[in-house]
């Protein structure tokens, strides 16, 4: 039994720190870059791997050197990659130019085009989570996971799925603007999912469990790269959730892994164990029930 799957995109990443974004037909000179793998569901899991978890994946990579990497990464974290399909496509890629707090990314989805729900290998799992997934996807893995009894959290972005499969997610996360977007405000009562995140521009939350809702307090840390501060953030409340704890508790947790990631650039060079987690919760005063 596998603690959780996640199912998502699995991409190499190529990431630019500018100090302007480029003008039309202008070249401008990075003054970083980092290359590395990526894809949102891929980071949570990989945190997740790296606490000791038992976790698999749902994805789809080329028959190339990304593709390898992918699987030799994860097989070195202890992923089951049996969900991982090698197809003849080439592996996805995510360009990513950052300024600031702007970020702006051109994505090939490659490989990811072709990725397929797997119920048999799902039923493995104590929780699933979905991160980057279309809408179709979504719908059968949450309708899937309702009749099975597994716990889902599906990290939405701006897919849209019918208001019935939105009921059947046990925990929705969206950001500030994706949320804005969907529903005209930032009232957590207008999605109908069984519990919801909204983590807040600049740090923070809001969190509804079930009719309970508190803000829960952002980290402030100087961001030189917010690339993949989401998908830790994910990693902190399902690492949580699987743990017993309560969902403010496991937000807080999210809120600590963003914290860190935000200070280095890429989305998996801030994936640390969990000893040296928790000597960053001391370390700031956070109270987590460990």
């Amino acid at each position: 039994m596998l603690d959780v799957i996640g199912m998502g995109n699995l991409n190499y990443d190529i990431i630019f720190l500018l100090d302007r974004f480029p003008e039309f037909h202008e070249k401008v000179v990075a003054r970083d870059a980092h290359f590395g793998l990526g894809g949102a569901a891929g980071n949570t899991i990989s945190w997740l791997a790296t606490f000791g978890l038992r976790t698999g994946f749902i994805g789809v990579v080329g028959d190339d050197e990304i593709g390898r990497a992918h699987l030799n990464y994860f097989k070195s974290l202890g992923v089951d990659t049996r969900g991982i399909d090698v197809v003849s496509l080439p592996s996805g890629v995510a360009v990513a130019m950052v300024h600031g707090d702007d970020k702006r990314i051109v994505k090939h989805l490659g490989a990811n085009s072709l990725r397929r729900f797997k119920p048999d290998y799902a039923r493995e799992a104590r929780f699933l989570h979905l991160s980057s997934n279309p809408p179709e996807l979504i719908e059968e893995a949450v309708r899937f996971a309702n009749t099975e009894g597994i716990r889902i959290s599906v990290d939405i972005g701006e897919a849209t799925v019918p208001r019935d499969v939105e009921g059947m997610i046990d925990y929705l996360l969206m950001n500030e603007d994706e949320y804005r977007r969907k529903y005209g405000s930032l009232d957590p009562f207008l999605s109908n999912a069984k519990n919801l995140i909204i983590t807040l521009n600049g740090g923070g939350a809001i969190v509804r469990a079930g009719k309970e809702v508190r803000e829960v307090r952002g980290l402030s840390a100087e961001v030189v790269d917010s690339t993949g501060a989401g998908d830790s953030f994910d990693a902190g409340v399902i690492y949580g959730l699987l743990k017993g704890w309560s969902l403010f508790d496991s937000a807080k947790l999210g809120m600590l892994l963003a914290y860190l990631t935000v200070q280095k650039v890429g989305a998996r060079s801030a994936i640390v164990p969990l000893e040296r987690v928790k000597e960053e919760a001391d370390e700031l005063g956070l109270e987590l029930p460990w």
